[in-house]
C-alpha cells in the first residue's frame, strides 16, 4: 500500500489542512421524500451514513479543518426539464422536472449535515473534480489532506478520490462511511481504492486525531 503520510503525532493534532469531503448526500438521494424514494432506489446503507460521519465531521472542524460538500445537480433546460445525460435516464427513468434541482430542497445537503458544510459544489458527473471549482477553493484554503465520504463507493467516491490522488492531495477513504449497491460493489471498490488512498473506518480515523 502506498505511503500516504497522516501527520497523525498526538491528541492534539491540527486539522487546519484538512478537508472532510462529503460527497453527494443530499435529500434527493436519502430521504425519504426525495426522489429515489420516489423511485424504489434508495439504499438503506447510504440512509445510515450520515449519522456515522457526523462525528468525523465535528471533530475536524473542532481541530480547525473544513467541511465540503459535492452536490450531484440536475441543471434545468427549455421549459426547466432537466438535463439528463442518456445513461443515466436509462438507469433512473423516475427522474422528472425538480428532481436535483439547483438550490432546490432535494439538491441539498441532508439535515444532519448542512450545518457543517463550509461550502458545496454542484457537479454534474461522478467526480466533485470535473467541471467544479472544488480544487480553487480548496488550494486557497491550504487543504492538503482529504477524507472522503459519501456515495456511491465505485462511483462518486472512487472518481473523486482518483481525481483527487492526480492533484496531490493526501487521501482517506472512510470504508463505513461509504455505500454502494451491493456489499461485493463496495468492498471490492475499497480494495482498488487502497492504491491511492488510505482505507479505515470512522473510529479508527477519530482515533488519529
Amino acid at each position: 500500500m502506498q505511503d500516504q503520510n497522516l501527520n497523525n503525532s498526538d491528541s492534539d493534532k491540527s486539522c487546519s489542512s484538512v478537508a472532510l469531503l462529503i460527497i453527494d448526500l443530499q435529500n434527493d438521494f436519502l430521504h425519504p421524500d426525495g426522489a429515489y424514494a420516489r423511485g424504489g432506489a434508495v439504499s438503506e446503507k447510504a440512509r445510515a451514513l450520515p449519522q456515522r460521519v457526523l462525528h468525523v465531521a465535528k471533530r475536524i472542524k473542532d481541530r480547525g479543518g473544513m467541511v465540503v460538500s459535492s452536490l450531484f445537480t440536475l441543471w434545468p433546460g427549455v421549459g426547466g426539464e432537466p438535463l439528463i445525460s442518456d445513461h443515466l435516464k436509462k438507469l433512473r427513468p423516475f427522474l422528472v422536472k425538480g428532481d436535483f434541482q439547483p438550490n432546490g430542497w432535494g439538491q441539498q445537503n441532508v439535515e444532519e449535515l448542512k450545518s457543517l458544510v463550509d461550502f458545496s459544489v454542484s457537479k454534474v458527473a461522478y467526480s466533485a473534480f470535473f467541471n467544479t471549482q472544488l480544487d480553487w477553493a480548496l488550494s486557497r484554503a491550504g487543504i492538503k489532506e482529504l477524507v472522503v465520504c459519501g456515495i456511491v463507493t465505485n462511483g462518486g467516491v472512487a472518481s473523486s478520490v482518483r481525481d483527487a490522488h492526480v492533484r496531490d492531495y493526501r487521501c482517506t477513504v472512510l470504508s463505513d462511511g461509504c455505500a454502494a449497491f451491493s456489499d461485493q460493489i463496495h468492498e471490492t471498490s475499497l480494495l482498488d481504492l487502497t492504491t491511492v488512498a488510505k482505507v479505515m473506518n470512522c473510529d479508527e480515523y477519530l482515533s488519529l486525531i
